[in-house]
């Protein structure tokens, strides 16, 4: 199995090039990867809780969705097994719309008659990445004041598994009134 690129060949957020044929039918990228993230909301996202944990991104960048999901199933291990299945709501907040391509070129015997060069250089699909802006929200955690230090742990083993330093902020909510 081929290993994928390192991270900082699409680290920088620019405006990806979109494909513009002269045949209509060809300007789009054909196939777009299966995201590797199962779920985006954990926990009871019916319950009230009292205070919300947020991890924030502290620079622009992208972050590929393999790296999402790992610290979706860090953060949630320990939510799950310090506060059960119940006591707490998690939800990440940003979503992988960005197709990240790559044009493999051959190198070594024999590479110039598989190789097209930079002639046909769109590239295939190879994953996907959310783009993130200085200050955006990338997860938030409900919990009750009992669990604030557990969400804070959890939301920092999952900013271990992502690019980048970001900052926890402990917010308390406001109680709905019926």
């Amino acid at each position: 199995m081929a290993r994928i690129r390192k991270f900082s060949a699409y680290r920088k957020v620019e405006r990806p090039y979109t494909r513009v044929s002269k045949f209509r039918n060809k300007s789009f990228i054909r196939a777009s990867p299966n995201l590797k993230i199962v779920r985006f909301e954990m926990g009871d996202p019916r319950k009230e809780f009292s205070h919300t944990v947020e991890l924030i991104s502290k620079t622009n960048l992208q972050i590929r969705h393999d790296a999402i999901e790992s610290a979706r199933q860090s953060a949630n291990r320990v939510l799950e097994k310090e506060l059960g299945k119940t006591g707490y709501f998690m939800k990440i907040m940003i979503y992988p719309f960005h197709i990240l391509r790559e044009n493999p070129l051959a190198s070594g015997a024999g590479a110039d008659r598989m190789s097209t060069g930079m002639k046909m250089s769109f590239g295939k699909a190879i994953g996907a990445a959310a783009q993130l802006k200085k200050g955006q929200k990338v997860c938030i955690t409900r919990v009750n004041k009992n669990g604030i230090e557990v969400a804070k742990k959890a939301l920092g083993k999952a900013s271990k598994k992502l690019p980048n330093s970001y900052a926890l902020v402990v917010k308390e909510n406001k109680p709905v009134s019926r």
